[in-house]
């Protein structure tokens, strides 16, 4: 990541996102959907061993909705023709894969909100707060159990901004610009779930 400033990319990319959400149309390509998460996967890698099952998870997954890009135009469409096939909520169907990767970015955005308020240089507090929120309902004992451990070797706050190339302001900067802009994107997503009675707590 040398010279290179990952959480401006995010933040930007994410904007471009939210204003395709509140477009006229309302409809977000899952080719630059795919795109936009694909910038976050390398800050689960800086989280370390706690966060090593989402990222593969998480990588995998945006992998897939690249590659359905090709194909399908919006993630509206893509909904629809997994409903269509009745393939919603079989395992490596594109809408299940959406939805964990939905669960992915409201991690990092819970994530992002829990360092612009906690005082001090441990991510132990926002990391477990984010997991917790985001992520725990849906895991295992086990991984609960893996995930709780891993936190005692996360980074520090000094080492994640260094990783980033930021400084503690302009990294809470472009935290919060994420933070705002992908909070109406993840309703967006919920929405489209929510809208044909398919849940999304799964």
């Amino acid at each position: 990541m040398a010279n290179e400033k990952p959480l401006r990319k995010i933040a930007e990319a994410f904007e471009e996102l939210e204003t395709a959400v509140n477009s006229q149309t309302g409809e977000v390509e899952v080719a630059r959907f795919s795109h936009a998460c694909s910038l976050v996967s390398p800050l689960f890698g800086c989280l370390g061993i706690a966060f090593k099952f989402a990222e593969m998870d998480y990588v995998a997954k945006v992998h897939d909705l690249a590659e359905a890009s090709k194909s399908i135009s919006t993630l509206h469409v893509l909904l629809e023709k997994d409903v269509e096939a009745g393939c919603v909520r079989k395992a490596g169907s594109h809408s299940r894969n959406l939805l964990r990767v939905k669960r992915g970015i409201d991690m990092v955005k819970v994530l992002f909100e829990q360092i612009i308020v906690t005082k001090g240089n441990s991510l132990k507090d926002p990391a477990s707060k984010a997991y917790q929120q985001v992520f725990a309902p849906h895991h295992g004992w086990l991984i609960r159990k893996a995930v709780a451990a891993g936190m005692y070797a996360l980074p520090t706050k000094e080492q994640l901004l260094n990783k980033l190339n930021e400084d503690e302001t302009s990294a809470k900067a472009q935290m919060q610009n994420y933070v705002a802009a992908s909070a109406p994107l993840i309703l967006y997503i919920d929405k489209l779930f929510q809208t044909r009675n398919l849940g999304v707590d799964w």
